[in-house]
């Protein structure tokens, strides 16, 4: 049963009495008058604790004067019951509405609490049939019940859930306690699962933040390619990895050069395409081609079958010097098939790190001679090396350490300060997709890199970073088809 609060008889003040409120200096001055004698100071029943609060000194109807206690008047006695019973009637009615939410709760829900796993899964799930369902008008009748259905979660709620849930993947797996982990391919593919039902959001502050990092400390806006600009006639050019061998640059060396930096920067929407086998039957293609500058990496085929997921368009590709003393045998006898293989390209850039060993120059130099002695349409460039020592320096210090950065890293991080949005495809550096079936290491062969010589689950890591910071944009799977 419940109990009303019954408040306590208090005294009123004079005027709700309907008496005169006697001034403290008028009162001072009736004790004068009267003569009385002061009577000897007790102690007060009070005291050390907190003083009760009395009622003004009132003037009486008789005259006299003094701490009177006044009863309510009968309208308010009458109104104080009516207010009573108008809370108990209230009461009553709360009482009658929790009684019912209760008994409705068990048949409006699941028929139990759902688990964490159960309601990850229906926060995320926006597959065609929940959308119908979400869409239909039943639905949208049912959307506002009275009480709140579990069965049915609201929109917010779940956009607030699976943020959160994200949120967390990100603080639990970033954390400095999981970089101490060993790596595990089955690791870092759960994470992706898990990241690939997050909203991506691109955020400009985190770019321009990351961005300014980069600039501050490699600045390919001016030192990506070496040109006649960042590298004077005569002076001696260090190599990148062989940093105690240099190189005098000839007026041939420097005839090779362009003037100044050759892309037409800043680009509004770039793609770097890798070549991960995730990229098979990925129909991609015709998202990569609406980019406006299309980053490529060791001359990968973009013709025939393969081209309806990786694309045709082609602005930079680069070559690795190894391609061409092995497939090519140097240039020596095979001009004519490399011509004929990089003629899908069209007039794209041919980025070779000429300066980084010592025996990449030759053949460096050789392709850029091959391709001014047929008047072919693509033109070699090279990587300034003092910028990829920059930027090895750069990602040593967030815990990329290797013997070299991945030709894919390096035009990523290049991408950042050249862009405005990087999207990256074909970044797939496991040996199974996310169902767990097998898949090739690249799209067109599965030759798989010299171990040791490239940190390539180090380098994932912060790509996931920089896509879970909204900086650039990681595609997981197959690309939606207009």
């Amino acid at each position: 049963m419940l109990q009303l609060y019954r408040p306590r008889r208090k005294r009123i003040s004079c005027h709700r009495a309907g008496l005169a409120v006697i001034a403290p200096r008028e009162l001072k001055q009736l004790g004068r008058r009267r003569g009385a004698a002061r009577p000897k100071r007790r102690r007060r029943p009070w005291a050390g604790r907190r003083r009760p609060s009395f009622t003004h000194h009132c003037r009486r109807p008789d005259g006299l004067s003094g701490r009177v206690a006044v009863q309510l008047p009968r309208q308010l006695q009458a109104g104080e019951r009516t207010m009573r019973a108008v809370l108990a009637l209230l009461a009553l009615i709360a009482s009658l509405l929790l009684f019912l939410c209760l008994a409705r709760l068990p048949a409006d829900g699941a028929g139990g609490a759902s688990g964490w796993e159960q309601e990850g899964r229906a926060a995320t799930d926006f597959t065609p049939k929940v959308m119908r369902y979400l869409r239909s008008p039943a639905h949208v009748h049912l959307a506002a019940p009275l009480v709140p259905n579990r069965a049915i979660p609201n929109c917010r709620v779940q956009k607030s859930e699976q943020a959160s849930k994200c949120k967390d993947i990100w603080s639990n797996n970033w954390s400095s306690s999981i970089k101490k982990k060993r790596y595990s391919e089955d690791y870092y593919l759960q994470i992706v699962d898990k990241l690939q039902n997050c909203t991506w959001n691109r955020r400009p502050q985190e770019y321009a933040k990351f961005r300014a990092e980069l600039a501050s400390c490699c600045d390919a806006v001016h030192n990506f390619i070496a040109s006649q600009n960042n590298t004077p006639l005569g002076s001696n050019m260090t190599y990148e990895v062989d940093n105690k061998k240099t190189i005098h640059i000839t007026e041939d060396i420097f005839q090779m050069l362009p003037e100044s930096q050759p892309l037409d920067f800043p680009f509004k929407q770039c793609a770097v395409v890798g070549n991960g086998g995730n990229l098979k039957s990925s129909n991609c293609g015709a998202e990569i081609d609406k980019s406006d500058f299309v980053f490529r990496c060791n001359l990968p085929p973009t013709s025939g079958n393969v081209s309806q997921d990786v694309g045709n368009k082609t602005n930079l590709v680069t070559i690795n010097p190894s391609i061409i003393a092995q497939k090519y045998n140097r240039l020596n006898d095979q001009k004519a098939t490399f011509l004929e293989n990089i003629a899908s390209y069209g007039e794209a850039f041919l980025l070779l790190p000429a300066f980084s060993f010592r025996s990449n120059t030759a053949a460096s130099f050789k392709v850029h001679h091959t391709l001014k002695e047929f008047s072919a349409k693509q033109k070699a460039i090279f990587f300034y090396p003092r910028y990829l020592k920059s930027l090895a320096q750069f990602w040593r210090t967030k815990g990329v350490k290797a013997y070299r950065l991945s030709s894919g890293f390096m035009i990523t991080s290049a991408a950042v300060e050249l862009c405005e949005n990087v999207k990256l495809y074909g970044f797939w550096p496991f040996s199974k997709s996310i169902a767990g079936v097998p898949i090739s290491h690249h799209y067109y062969d599965n030759q798989l890199p010299k171990p040791g010589f490239h940190a390539m689950p180090k380098e994932y890591n912060q790509i996931l970073q920089l896509h879970g910071r909204g900086i650039l944009k990681l595609q997981f799977g197959k690309c939606l088809t207009v």
